[in-house]
């Protein structure tokens, strides 16, 4: 059980601890960002964002069935395939996600240019692991500008979505797996909602 997100990132960032080659420390917006502040500063490494947003079912959105960055390719789990969508559907909801994924990117960059990834060790740190979706779709986006490598960092993540997330980056780093797993919520005492104005002010105060 981790206080918040402050002591779940002093947690991971020992597990995180070097030697890394200009790393860079990117933090999966939105409840992410505060995890990796503090991975940031344990590594004396900079922080920057990445955004991924997740695409809902048509009539229930809560119910994740893909994920999308800004202007990399959908990811889509096997659930969006049984609920038979048309090629339209899909193009919908993904288009919708995209807008909302490109507009936090340019309202947390606050006019800042975006660190650069290219042969640098980036490790991208999220509050936690639930199905792994979000965090292919940004490990991808991630991978296009050609890292010299790329980690995955999370506090507390399912198994099962550890093992889909490893086939992504080049190493999967977590405080705990428990096999019991649920939510990512349940881990953690303070687990109240990050705010952009948050966001923002955190990738301010460490640039």
């Amino acid at each position: 059980m981790f206080t918040d997100r402050r002591d779940a990132g002093r947690q991971l960032a020992e597990r995180l601890a070097g030697p890394w080659r200009d790393p860079l420390v990117l933090g999966l917006a939105r409840g992410g960002v505060p995890v990796a502040a503090e991975v940031a500063a344990g590594l004396g490494a900079p922080l920057d964002v990445a955004v991924a947003r997740k695409i809902g079912a048509p009539g229930q959105p809560e119910w994740g069935i893909g994920a999308v960055t800004a202007d990399g390719p959908p990811v889509f789990d096997a659930a969006a395939s049984r609920l038979g969508l048309s090629s339209r559907q899909l193009t919908e909801l993904c288009e919708e996600e995209r807008a909302e994924a490109a507009r936090r990117v340019e309202l947390y960059e606050d006019g800042r240019a975006p660190a650069p990834r290219e042969g640098r060790d980036v490790i991208m740190v999220d509050d936690g692991l639930a199905t792994g979706v979000t965090a292919i779709a940004a490990l991808r986006a991630a991978r296009a500008e050609s890292p010299r490598s790329l980690t995955f960092a999370a506090p507390v993540a399912a198994p099962d979505a550890v093992e889909r997330v490893r086939r992504e980056a080049d190493d999967v780093v977590c405080v705990d797996t428990p096999a019991g797993f649920t939510a990512v919520g349940r881990w953690y005492r303070d687990f109240g909602q990050t705010s952009d104005t948050e966001v923002v002010r955190l990738l301010r105060d460490t640039s």
